[in-house]
């Protein structure tokens, strides 16, 4: 075996990188964050105190529980699903009243009703947007395609749990939904 003209001593081994991640740390402040040589301490002007909890002064006219009866501040059915979509709708907010003249000069001026088939031109647009087009390299990286997104409802086990609650007399959102539980494959499974 050769031998290098030149040898570096164990000390000049061991100190020269540590003066390279000086020299790196000292290139900006961003390096020397991610490298661990700078502190971040807390902002003493971000802390806020907060007020002490106190007792509203109604809270003696509120009606006793009763057990087994509904709570008041959950909504079910088609009252759930109305808060959803409109938030103020189930309150009644809105939801009777005719629009007001500002909402009225908004509407007016946004060009009047939409089209009649809005929902399938943004369904079409979404669908179209959702899959841009792919380069040779996202094609050979992601050959596979990946499983549609959303929890696969068990149409079987569905039917036979809304059949059991109207046979009870039971609603339609009692019980647990049932899904369908994919198996994760492991690295090399599904390539031969």
């Amino acid at each position: 075996m050769r031998q290098l003209p030149f040898r570096i001593p164990a000390t000049r081994a061991v100190l020269m990188p540590i003066a390279c991640g000086l020299l790196l740390a000292a290139c900006g402040s961003d390096t020397s964050r991610t490298l661990g040589f700078t502190r971040d301490a807390p902002d003493e002007f971000s802390v806020v105190t907060r007020a002490p909890l106190s007792l509203p002064p109604t809270l003696g006219n509120l009606p006793p529980p009763r057990p087994g009866a509904q709570r008041p501040q959950e909504l079910r059915g088609r009252a759930a699903g109305e808060a959803v979509l409109a938030p103020g709708a189930a309150f009644g907010v809105g939801a009777t009243a005719a629009p007001s003249r500002g909402e009225n000069a908004l509407l007016a001026q946004a060009g009047g009703g939409a089209p009649t088939d809005i929902r399938a031109r943004v369904d079409a647009e979404s669908t179209r947007l959702d899959q841009p087009s792919r380069s040779v390299v996202d094609r050979l990286m992601f050959w596979r395609d990946a499983p549609a997104p959303g929890t696969p409802l068990d149409a079987q086990r569905e039917a036979q749990r809304l059949r059991e609650n109207a046979a009870l007399g039971r609603s339609v959102e009692d019980g647990e939904t049932p899904i369908i539980q994919r198996k994760r494959q492991g690295l090399f499974q599904g390539l031969f």
